[in-house]
């Protein structure tokens, strides 16, 4: 099971949080103004991509607040957690631009992989007599 570090809370299993898509999409500045292919876009484009990818969480059965991870997709390593409206940490081989502008980075937990699943010792209870 995934733990993910709530800002907020502390560290919790993913079944108290809910994923709430791609962190820092702008909204258009006048939507009325937008065409249909232009509206569809903001609402349904994502860029979904392979590796490290910042997002949206609620902390859904826990203190019910929106947070930012940036979390790899592929092996669910969570690189940092940050309050929204906090600046973006850099991903893995970006260059930190919130350090270089003299601004507060965000929480970075320590790297954290899936919980590898323990041996049952049920099997070699007979045999240690």
């Amino acid at each position: 099971m995934l733990l993910i570090p709530c800002p907020y809370c502390g560290e919790r299993p993913e079944t108290e949080f809910s994923y709430g898509g791609e962190a820092h999409v702008a909204r258009p500045q006048n939507p009325s103004a937008l065409s249909d292919a232009e509206w569809a876009g903001y609402l349904f484009l994502r860029e979904n991509r392979k590796g490290a990818f910042r997002e949206r969480w609620i902390h859904t059965h826990g203190c019910r607040r929106w947070f930012n991870m940036l979390r790899d997709t592929t092996s669910h390593e969570i690189h940092a957690v940050y309050k929204v409206g906090d600046p973006k940490p850099p991903a893995p081989g970006e260059k930190p631009a919130a350090a270089a502008a003299g601004k507060s980075a965000a929480k970075q937990p320590a790297a954290r992989k899936p919980a590898a699943k323990k041996p049952s010792t049920r099997a070699s209870k007979g045999a240690a007599k």
